[in-house]
């Protein structure tokens, strides 16, 4: 099929491929000339001509070869190089052989067994909104191929299209394949190949914000009712938002002044410190939250939502008091996933919005979001001489590496190092 496509003499077809990387940013001209280079070489190494297939093995007997007499970053560059030709040659072929049939109702079937299958794992609302986004993109990605005929060809397309043409972070890409692999897995019922030779997304590494003890206290000045209390507990316990507006009554232990988080992210249960300051507002916070849940009681509302199958195995839990919000939300709203019309936690869009213009406020003048509070939480414990263990395990962090990077924040440097200005 390619073959048909691909007359052109070599010559042309890098210049063609050169106009197409320099419209579309992906790589600069001096940069350019280099993928021109690499590609072009490969070609003549392995003897063949643009419209042939290409194997793993000619491409891996390519870069062996180059690695014999370059550098580690020149044979990472061809790499990167014949991986986007691939993906430019088959989106040309794509593009002269015209648009394949519609297939939006088949599209839809399987989009609506994706979703089924996600709630049968008991996966979050979240999760199934972004992963449904995902495969949304996909489809709109292959222009009509039915899902029945996916391969991993597609989806290597697809992850090199984001990094090369869409510049999105490595994270992003990640989130993206790990949607389309359980497309695949549990949906599809098919296998993802090695895609090894997908385009990349640069993965960078960022420092994260964090305010001073000062810009803290500033930012709680600014605050009031149930969102500084929300942040104060963000920030004094090192939560996540999600797993803040999660919380329960039987999570919240004021006697041993612990905070146990259940289904945290990967879905694991930590326990954290629960700080003293905060025992009087959260009983005041309480006995307010008890009048609410008698009002729901009184009136025979449903249950609040309970995670997995207890709701199945426990139909009476969920309107016990133990497992009330500890931050309802103070009206009723409908469950997207049942449908039934409810008390649910409070919105995550309040508290943002709340921390945020408190932040303004308080003329703190850098980016400020939820999760700043808990990047705080961090640095401050860190800087008070707590080991990072104990901080990884309060944060709940799977590799300590992750931990590691407040290391490169703390106020001042760990090493005593003094500036030659000083």
């Amino acid at each position: 099929m390619l073959r048909m496509v691909w007359f052109l003499p070599l010559a042309k077809v890098m210049q063609d491929f050169k106009s197409y990387l320099l419209s579309r940013r992906i790589a600069g001209p001096k940069a350019v000339d280099f993928y021109i280079h690499w590609v072009t070489q490969f070609y003549r190494f392995n003897q063949i001509e643009p419209g042939d297939a290409v194997s793993k093995p000619e491409v891996e007997a390519y870069l062996k070869h180059l690695s014999k007499h370059k550098e580690t970053w020149q044979v990472d560059q061809a790499a990167k190089a014949i991986s986007l030709f691939e993906f430019y040659k088959n989106k040309e072929a794509v593009t002269s052989a015209g648009k394949p049939l519609d297939c939006k109702s088949e599209w839809r079937t399987v989009a609506d067994d994706m979703r089924k299958m996600l709630r049968l794992m008991h996966r979050s609302h979240r999760t199934e909104k972004t992963y449904l986004g995902w495969v949304r993109r996909f489809y709109r990605f292959l222009e009509g191929h039915s899902p029945h005929s996916l391969n991993s060809a597609h989806v290597k397309d697809f992850l090199t299209h984001l990094a090369a043409e869409q510049n999105v972070s490595a994270s992003t890409q990640n989130q993206a394949f790990n949607a389309i692999l359980f497309l695949f897995r549990h949906t599809l019922d098919k296998d993802i190949e090695d895609i090894s030779d997908a385009v990349r997304a640069k993965r960078t590494r960022r420092l994260p914000v964090v305010l001073t003890r000062s810009e803290i206290n500033r930012l709680f000045d600014h605050m009031h009712g149930i969102n500084r209390l929300m942040a104060l507990l963000v920030y004094g316990c090192g939560l996540r938002l999600q797993e803040c507006l999660q919380l329960r009554i039987k999570d919240i232990d004021l006697e041993r002044e612990a905070v146990t988080v259940r289904s945290g992210k990967g879905d694991k249960d930590r326990e954290t410190v629960l700080p003293s300051s905060l025992r009087a507002d959260l009983k005041a916070h309480l006995e307010e939250v008890r009048t609410i849940y008698d009002t729901d009681r009184a009136s025979e509302s449903p249950g609040v939502m309970l995670p997995g199958a207890l709701e199945r195995k426990y139909p009476n839990a969920g309107k016990e008091w133990a497992w009330f919000w500890i931050f309802p939300s103070h009206t009723n709203s409908t469950d997207p996933k049942t449908g039934i019309l409810r008390r649910h936690h409070i919105y995550r869009g309040n508290l943002q919005k709340a921390v945020k213009a408190a932040g303004k406020r308080a003329e703190i003048h850098k980016r400020i979001t939820v999760h700043t509070l808990r990047h705080s939480f961090a640095t401050h414990l860190l800087e008070k001489g707590y080991d990072i263990r104990t901080i990884q395990d309060l944060l709940g962090h799977t590799d300590l590496r992750t931990t590691m990077i407040y290391t490169h924040v703390v106020s001042k440097n760990r090493h005593g190092v003094v500036s030659p200005l000083d």
